[in-house]
C-alpha cells in the first residue's frame, strides 16, 4: 500500500502519492539547449569562413545534414529513456566524422575550427547523461584520438581542448551517479516514511476499536467474577499481545471494521470512526471536498458528565478531517473515563470547547480529574498504549495540525486540538 502510494502522481496530503522525482531532467533540458545553440555557431563559422574552405561545398553537405540530424533528434536528448544507446552510437559517429572530414575540407587550415565545432562537445554530454562517468570518459577519448588525427599531431590547443572537454563531462557524469544515488535513498526513506504512517494509522484504529473491547472486557469480566473473570483474563492477555504487535510494528493488514465501541461503563456515545480501509487514512480524508459541520459530530459526545460548548455558527471542515478531530477527541474522552476518577470513585467531569477561529479549528478537551502523573505518558508508550501517541497527537499531525497536552496533578487535564482550515 505504502510503495503504491509513493508511486502515484497526487501530493502527499492529496489522494495520489508522492510524485515522481528526477533530479537529472534539467540537465537533459539543457543538452536539448546546447545542441541546438551550437549548431548555430558551427554554420555562422562555416558562413563566415566560406571563402576560406578548399571545398566548401562538401563541407556545407556535411552541415546540412547534421542540422537535419540535430532538429529530428532533440526528443532523442530530453530524457534518458530516449536516449539510447544505438542513438549515441550514430551521434557520436557524426561528430567524428565531421572531425575526420575537416582536413579534407580546409586543407590550408585557414579556419582553424573542425566542421562541427564545439557541436561535438554534445555527444559526449550525453553519454555522460546517459551512462556517468565512465561512459563519458570513453566517449572523451574517441574525441580525443579524433581530434589527434585531425591534427597529425598532439598539439597544445589540441590537448587543451580535449583535456577541457573530458574534465566537464567526467564531472557532469559524475554528479549524475551522485543524483541518481540520492534519488534512490530518498524515494526509500518515502517508502519508510509512509510504511510507518501506514503502521501508526492501522495502530489507531486497532487502539479505538480492538483494543478497546479487550479492556472493558477485561475490567467488566474482573468486576463479575467467575466464569467472566476467566474470559476478562484471557481478553487482557489478548490485549497485551495486540499492544505488543503495534509498539513493535508488526502489524496484520486489517479489514474493513465498524466504529469504536463505547470505552467506558456510561457516559457519551463514541462517533463512528474510519478503520482498516484505505480509503480512511488520514493522508486521504485530507483531500476531501464535503464539508462537515464540526459540531454535528462533536455534540454526539455531550452526556450527564460531558458539557459540550459550540459557536453559534457552523464550524465546517472536509468530512475526513472532522471525522479524524472527532476521533481525536473520542479517544481523549476515553482516557477521562478510563483515567481520571473523581473524588469518591466517581467518573470525572469532562468539557469539551469547539473555537472557529479565522485559519484553524480548535478543540479543547479539559477534565477535573487527578491529572497525569509526570513520566506516565512515556511510561505507557514503551508499555504499547498509544492512546494519546497515536490516536490523539498522531492523527493531528497527519492532518497538518498539533495537539498539546497540559496536565497538573490534582488539577485535572487538558488536551488542546489545532486543525488548520487549509
Amino acid at each position: 500500500m505504502a510503495t503504491q502510494r509513493l508511486k502515484g502522481a497526487g501530493g502527499a496530503g492529496g489522494g495520489g502519492g508522492v510524485r515522481k522525482m528526477s533530479v537529472e531532467q534539467p540537465l537533459w533540458h539543457a543538452l536539448t539547449g546546447y545542441r541546438v545553440l551550437t549548431l548555430t555557431y558551427a554554420l555562422v563559422v562555416f558562413s563566415w569562413e566560406f571563402d576560406d574552405y578548399t571545398s566548401p561545398v562538401a563541407g556545407a553537405v556535411y552541415l546540412g545534414a547534421l542540422t537535419v540530424w540535430t532538429l529530428l533528434t532533440l526528443r532523442r536528448v530530453s530524457s534518458a529513456r530516449r536516449c539510447t544507446r544505438p542513438f549515441l552510437a550514430a551521434d557520436m559517429a557524426f561528430g567524428l566524422a565531421g572531425i575526420l572530414m575537416s582536413p579534407l575540407i580546409d586543407t590550408h587550415d585557414k579556419v582553424g575550427p573542425t566542421l562541427p565545432s564545439i557541436w561535438v562537445a554534445g555527444p559526449v554530454l550525453a553519454f555522460a547523461l546517459k551512462g556517468g562517468w565512465r561512459w563519458a570518459a570513453g566517449a572523451s577519448l574517441l574525441v580525443g584520438v579524433a581530434n589527434v588525427i585531425e591534427r597529425g599531431a598532439v598539439t597544445r590547443p589540441t590537448l587543451h581542448n580535449v583535456l577541457l572537454v573530458c574534465v566537464a563531462s567526467v564531472a557532469i557524469g559524475y554528479v549524475v551517479e551522485v543524483a541518481r544515488d540520492s534519488e534512490r535513498t530518498l524515494a526509500r526513506a518515502l517508502q519508510i516514511e509512509a510504511a510507518t504512517r501506514e503502521r501508526e494509522r492501522l495502530a489507531r484504529d486497532i487502539h479505538d476499536s480492538v483494543l478497546q473491547v479487550l479492556a472493558m472486557v477485561q475490567r467488566r469480566g474482573t468486576a463479575l467474577g467467575g466464569e467472566a473473570a476467566e474470559l476478562g483474563r484471557l481478553a487482557g492477555e489478548q490485549e497485551v499481545a495486540l499492544r505488543t504487535l503495534v509498539s513493535s510494528g508488526v502489524i496484520p493488514r486489517q479489514g474493513d471494521e465498524g466504529g469504536p465501541p463505547d470505552g467506558g461503563d456510561g457516559g457519551s456515545a463514541a462517533v463512528p470512526v474510519r478503520a482498516g480501509s484505505e480509503a480512511g487514512s488520514a493522508g486521504d480524508t485530507a483531500g476531501d471536498t464535503v464539508l462537515c459541520d464540526v459540531r454535528t459530530l462533536l455534540s454526539a459526545h455531550s452526556a450527564a458528565r460531558v458539557s459540550f460548548a459550540e459557536p453559534g455558527m457552523p464550524v465546517e471542515l472536509p468530512s475526513g478531517v472532522a471525522e479524524e478531530l472527532a476521533a481525536a477527541v473520542s479517544a481523549a474522552l476515553d482516557n477521562v473515563r478510563r483515567h481520571a476518577g473523581g473524588p469518591g470513585g466517581q467518573e470525572a467531569q469532562a468539557w469539551i470547547l469547539l473555537e472557529d477561529e479565522p485559519d484553524e479549528v480548535v478543540v479543547t478537551v479539559r477534565d477535573d480529574g487527578p491529572g497525569i502523573p509526570l513520566g506516565r505518558l512515556a511510561d505507557a508508550e514503551a508499555e504499547g498504549r498509544m492512546g494519546v501517541a497515536l490516536s490523539i497527537r498522531g492523527r493531528l499531525r497527519d492532518l497538518g495540525g498539533s495537539a498539546e497536552l497540559v496536565s497538573v496533578p490534582g488539577q485535572g487535564t487538558e488536551v488542546e486540538l489545532r486543525v488548520p482550515k487549509r
